[in-house]
């Protein structure tokens, strides 16, 4: 008989709704550093990307492109990020992350690493060597393809 590891479906239902509330419980330590969590997701698709353009954005969250430009014009307000030239298309102009856009993304990661090491800091050790173990398998859902 297999356990619940073995089978890919209950496993899903154990995982997801332990991952829903960790991921909820992160989105909600963004909004304590004053952002949302789409800003902060936009913040980091944009570090991580610099130059992307808002088009390329919208597709990649799945958000109309008015939508889209309107998320960006309000984090440009903000100053957290800018707009630069391409230099290869003069049409087109690429974002970028301004220094206080970064330090808005360190104080997102700190307020979520806080939260998620008192809270590891309470579990035995034994759980946290599982939880590391899990990272890695866990990271590689992602690059898995449906």
């Amino acid at each position: 008989m297999p356990t619940s590891t073995d089978d890919p479906v209950v496993l899903a239902e154990t995982l997801r709704p332990a991952l829903l509330r960790v991921s909820r419980r992160l989105r909600q330590e963004a909004q304590k550093a004053g952002v949302s969590a789409l800003d902060a997701l936009l913040l980091t698709q944009i570090a991580r990307s610099p130059g992307v353009g808002v088009c390329d954005l919208a597709d990649s969250e799945q958000l109309s492109r008015p939508t889209m430009s309107g998320h960006i014009k309000r984090l440009e307000a903000a100053g957290w990020i800018t707009r630069a030239d391409s230099a290869t298309d003069g049409r087109r102009s690429g974002l970028a992350i301004t220094a206080s856009g970064e330090a808005q993304l360190d104080a997102i990661r700190q307020h979520r690493n806080d939260w998620l090491a008192a809270r590891l800091a309470k579990l035995p050790v034994d759980a946290r060597r599982q939880l590391d173990a899990a990272a890695g398998p866990l990271l590689q859902l992602l690059s898995l393809e449906a």
